[in-house]
C-alpha cells in the first residue's frame, strides 16, 4: 500500500508545448494539462468545469516529453502532489502546486 501515499494519476491535454531546461547533464520539461468534467446544475443546465494542472518532468522522460508531446495531446500521467515556497525580489511568497511525473502514457492527437 505504500505506493498509494501521495499519488495522482490524470488524463488532460496540454495547454501548450512543453519547456524544456538543462541543468547540467539533468533534463527538465514543465507543461500544464487540463482536465475537464461536466455536471448539470439545479437548472438542469450541463456546466463543464475545467481544472488545469502543473507538471514536472525530470531526466529521460523529459527528453520524450519534449520529442513527442505537443499543445492539444492527450496525455495520461502518474506521479506525486508536491508544493514549493518561494520568494520574489520584492520578498512577496509565492506557492506552487504541481505533480512531480514519475510515467506517462501518449494518449493521442487533439482532432
Amino acid at each position: 500500500m505504500k505506493t498509494l501515499r501521495n499519488s495522482v494519476q490524470l488524463i488532460g491535454r496540454l495547454g501548450k508545448d512543453p519547456e524544456v531546461k538543462t541543468f547540467g547533464d539533468k533534463k527538465k520539461a514543465a507543461f500544464s494539462i487540463a482536465t475537464s468534467d461536466s455536471y448539470k446544475n439545479t437548472k438542469g443546465e450541463k456546466v463543464e468545469d475545467t481544472q488545469w494542472h502543473n507538471l514536472v518532468i525530470w531526466g529521460k522522460l523529459a527528453d520524450v516529453a519534449e520529442k513527442f508531446l505537443k499543445k492539444g495531446s492527450e496525455v495520461a500521467v502518474e506521479g506525486k502532489l508536491v508544493h514549493r515556497v518561494y520568494e520574489t525580489d520584492k520578498g512577496e511568497k509565492r506557492y506552487i502546486t504541481e505533480i512531480n511525473v514519475n510515467d506517462f502514457v501518449m494518449l493521442g492527437a487533439k482532432n
